[in-house]
């Protein structure tokens, strides 16, 4: 059974949670409630943390998924915070309201679930749960441009799901002579039969897995559902998405990437994944220069930074820490740029310049964020991206040069943008006062909550890069291994 144990019960707490968050007509209520449900989870999952490693029914924790459980776990938090301060802008009404908070909760469980399955075919199931979660607060702001971006979230993910489970059903058949039964889903049962497995069938799963699950990772050639679904969503949704989902996604592959690539005979899981990373990075390094609205264009910085992730365990070894590292560090300073966006209460880029004298509060946690997320010392992302060039160039020196042209055309587009917020003339656009009707926190109270967990993340992002904890260390060196 699930819910029994620790790990059960950071699964069934949110959901449970999110289906009484569903019959609560009270918004401060029902925020006081998605900040307690958020507490409690990230608290379970430092107790989780403090258990050795292990499986548990259908359900495991080892190194490759203790790291992002913990990360999920502290922006749901985070998040939840934010929300409550910030909840008003998005205009609501009682009934969004709630289906936004039930929403977000069940998007919790099914991120913690899609992490600590054990069996794959449980990761599946997760995975889909919280793109249907993810849809439906895509929708919630009702208008024409919001249902058309979750209508193409909805298209390309069920696009991704029923690629994901094509994938899944042949990874068990590859095995099922070997092992028969539900084992032949079971990620520990497929590592240890996996040199046995039918090749064919193992290569095939994995690219549809690959592909599949790549739609939800947002990995080139079907990503174009994220720019949409972070620009008509509400903020704290964007949060999540970029901090959570993408990284379920890509843990997904790498569950399979550790199946297949010990069978000599299937094609080289790693190559695939490198080349998806690398076309996912050089198209968004480009798309950046494109973009003006604020959110499409840190929806692409998502891309450009999974892309990297993905080269990372594409190539394998001590790159596949530099994977680890860039996930956490990405997922810390991505939710942290939206959260500040969601304060400044503008769209365009345009608007957002001369943010930082006008607005030091906003302004300022925003240019170091980005100057962060552009992979400046001394953050985490600098320190994953200097590991991943010399990793690169010490294993396929041909990969340095597409890789820095990504990394640095990636990284002159936001420069650019830090230069206008930091220094440029301030936007014409008027101020806008925050809306005080329908408040769900005191007056006092709602800029602790909108910007402490800003200069949280980043503070996390900065320790990760400058002194990374030995243990934590050793933790993303094992997580490598397992993801081969």
């Amino acid at each position: 059974m699930l819910i029994p144990t620790l790990p059960g019960l950071l699964v069934a707490l949110p959901v449970i949670g999110g289906v009484a968050l569903a019959a609560i007509p009270s918004p401060r209520l029902a925020a006081m409630l998605n900040i307690a449900l958020a507490a409690a989870g990230f608290a379970l999952a430092l107790a989780l943390a403090a258990l050795p490693f292990g499986v548990n029914g259908w359900l495991h924790t080892d190194a490759l998924n203790l790291p992002l459980l913990l990360l999920g776990a502290l922006v749901g938090l985070t998040t939840a915070c934010f929300s409550a301060a910030t909840l008003p802008r998005e205009g609501f009404t009682p009934v969004t309201g709630r289906a936004f908070h039930a929403a977000f909760q069940i998007f919790l469980g099914a991120h913690h679930l899609a992490l600590l399955a054990e069996n794959l075919g449980l990761t599946w199931v997760a995975i889909e749960t919280a793109t249907l979660a993810s849809v439906l607060m895509v929708a919630l702001h009702r208008g024409r441009a919001a249902i058309e971006a979750a209508w193409k979230f909805l298209i390309l993910g069920g696009l991704g799901i029923a690629l994901a489970l094509f994938g899944t059903i042949v990874l068990g058949l590859a095995a099922q002579p070997v092992l028969g039964g539900e084992a032949s889903l079971s990620f520990t049962a497929l590592r240890g039969v996996a040199a046995q497995a039918d090749g064919g069938l193992l290569s095939l799963a994995f690219v549809f897995l690959l592909v599949g699950y790549g739609t939800k990772a947002g990995l080139v050639p079907l990503h174009s559902w994220l720019p949409d679904a972070h620009a008509e969503g509400p903020v704290a949704m964007s949060a999540v998405l970029s901090g959570l989902l993408l990284n379920a996604a890509l843990h997904a592959i790498l569950r399979a990437k550790a199946v297949v690539g010990l069978n000599p005979a299937t094609l080289s899981p790693g190559a695939l994944l490198l080349g998806m990373g690398l076309l996912s990075l050089l198209v968004a390094a480009i798309s950046l220069w494109r973009r003006r609205d604020a959110r499409r264009f840190f929806a692409w910085s998502s891309i450009e930074h999974i892309g990297l992730a993905a080269i990372g365990f594409g190539l394998g070894g001590a790159a596949s820490v530099a994977g680890m590292l860039h996930l956490l560090g990405h997922s810390l300073v991505k939710s942290a740029i939206f959260f500040t966006l969601g304060q400044a209460g503008r769209r365009q880029l345009a608007e957002l310049a001369g943010l930082a004298p006008a607005r030091a509060w906003i302004g300022w946690p925003l240019v170091v964020a980005m100057l962060a997320i552009a992979g400046l010392p001394p953050f985490s992302l600098f320190a994953s991206e200097f590991l991943l060039v010399q990793q690169s160039a010490a294993r396929l020196p041909w990969l340095v040069v597409p890789l820095a042209i990504g990394l640095l055309v990636a990284a002159l587009a936001l420069l650019r943008q830090v230069h206008a917020i930091a220094l440029g003339p301030a936007a014409p656009s008027a101020e806008h006062a925050p809306p005080t009707a329908g408040a769900v926190v005191p007056a006092w109270l709602a800029p602790w909550l909108a910007m402490v967990p800003v200069h949280l993340h980043l503070l996390l992002a900065l320790l990760l890069g400058l002194a990374l904890p030995p243990a934590l260390y050793a933790m993303l060196v094992e997580a490598g291994r397992i993801a081969g």
